[in-house]
């Protein structure tokens, strides 16, 4: 099972950007996917994950600006950013907590992807 991130960049305060993670390989079902964060000498945080028929979650610094969604037809989990901080600052990671083809249960990371809050 293999995630591949992409839709980190720079952007100036106050802007938006839309990641973007695609899991694909063996996989027969995903339950959660999501989003975690590590800013320069922070400790990893999670900032949003999805579950299959339940609502998002979010951490409260993200709330109201951050929105994650998913695709179940093509394995993808998405996060539109807006109002974007410089607090925000960060490489992000995707995860999916997927089932395989061989029935083994498994948390399935992305490589990161550096978002930049500057002017």
């Amino acid at each position: 099972v293999q995630l591949q991130a992409s839709g980190g960049g720079l952007v100036q305060p106050g802007g938006s950007l839309r990641l973007s993670c695609a899991a694909s390989g063996s996989i027969f079902s995903i339950d959660a996917m999501g989003w975690y964060r590590q800013a320069p000498g922070k400790r990893r945080e999670l900032a949003a994950t999805i579950k299959s028929g339940s609502s998002p979650n979010y951490i409260d610094s993200v709330k109201g600006r951050f929105t994650i969604s998913r695709d179940n037809a093509k394995n993808t989990v998405y996060l539109q950013m807006i109002s974007l901080k410089p607090e925000d600052t960060a490489v992000y990671y995707c995860y999916a907590e997927v089932i395989t083809t061989a029935w083994i249960n498994g948390d399935f990371w992305g490589q990161g992807t550096q978002v930049t809050v500057s002017s």
